[in-house]
């Protein structure tokens, strides 16, 4: 995560990655998240993080923001690996609304309760992907998920271009900082041999 204090003229912008990478596709948001970091690089008003499962700890860092990205695996009722994008009111907020998060603290519950302590986003943007599979334990992102990755980041850098921040496509050769560290990156996690293959 890089976080910087920002000027007053400039909006304070969150890119925000939530999910179990444990359960297959429910870890589209992080390796979205993760993907994004490694493909652009971003101002210092913009603030690139993987939120994980942490919930409602997840509030302090919407009440720091002004405009909030975020990718998650949502239910659509859609065809696996459908990508959808939804913003500012359409993203439901109150408890009380349809959940939309597969999460057990859906990220609704998050804006809620930053909007009861009156920092809720000014702009908001939800890109969500239909999941095939939640129940692989250990298991990488299914093909039609794993797919649509690409398309998540460029809906993203598209969004952020619009509100008129400076993303830049990194070099190819560019030394990147893992934003997922202890061997939980894309490469370490998911590439990684299946078990039966390393066993004696």
């Amino acid at each position: 995560m890089a976080s910087v204090p920002q000027s007053q003229s400039e909006p304070r912008v969150l890119v925000l990655g939530i999910g179990n990478i444990l359960w297959a596709d429910e870890g589209f948001g992080v390796r979205a998240v993760e993907a994004f970091h490694k493909a652009y690089s971003v101002p210092e008003n913009v603030t690139i993080l993987d939120g994980g499962t942490q919930g409602l700890y997840l509030v302090q860092f919407v009440n720091e923001h002004d405009r909030l990205i975020v990718f998650d695996a949502i239910d659509y009722g859609l065809e696996p690996g459908t990508m959808k994008l939804v913003e500012d009111d359409e993203v439901p907020k109150f408890t009380g609304a349809k959940k939309m998060s597969l999460h057990q603290t859906g990220f609704q519950e998050v804006l809620s309760a930053a909007d009861l302590m009156g920092h809720y986003p000014e702009r908001l943007a939800l890109i969500g992907c239909q999941p095939l599979d939640l129940e692989d334990w250990g298991g990488p992102l299914t093909e039609p998920v794993k797919a649509v990755l690409p398309a998540a980041v460029e809906a993203a850098v598209e969004i952020l271009r619009g509100w008129g921040i400076a993303v830049k496509a990194r070099a190819a050769d560019e030394d990147v900082p893992p934003l997922l560290e202890n061997d939980i990156d894309y490469e370490s996690y998911e590439r990684r041999l299946p078990m039966a293959e390393l066993s004696f």
